[in-house]
């Protein structure tokens, strides 16, 4: 059973930075594309990053320049570097292993940036 648990989310002020991390168990991780996911209130999730195992990278237009995916696969562990975050990041991120279906989710972190 595929199990993430997300954390380094917080309150931050607009311009500041965040590192979020996910550690996942009950996958072969180091073969998975992981990514991370968003949610504002009311609002639908949406892709802001994902990561191969070899660490190829992909990131929405919307983060791109200040957010970076990176993985420690010894650690089965997924991050996001948040820089420059701006009062529109403000959501709830969760992990996610991109190739399964339905995407498991874990219980989130959640990111709120102040203007």
């Amino acid at each position: 059973q595929v199990q993430l648990v997300e954390s380094g989310g917080g309150l931050v002020q607009a311009g500041g930075s965040l590192r979020l991390s996910c550690v996942a168990s009950g996958i072969m991780f180091s073969i998975n594309v992981m990514g991370w996911y968003r949610q504002t209130p009311g609002g639908q999730r949406e892709l802001v990053a994902d990561i191969t195992g070899r660490g190829a990278t992909n990131y929405a237009d919307s983060v791109k320049g200040r957010f970076t995916i990176s993985r420690d696969n010894a650690k089965n562990t997924v991050y996001l570097q948040m820089n420059s975050l701006r009062p529109e990041d403000t959501a709830v991120y969760y992990c996610t292993v991109m190739a399964l279906r339905p995407l498991p989710w874990g219980q989130g972190t959640q990111v709120i940036v102040s203007s």
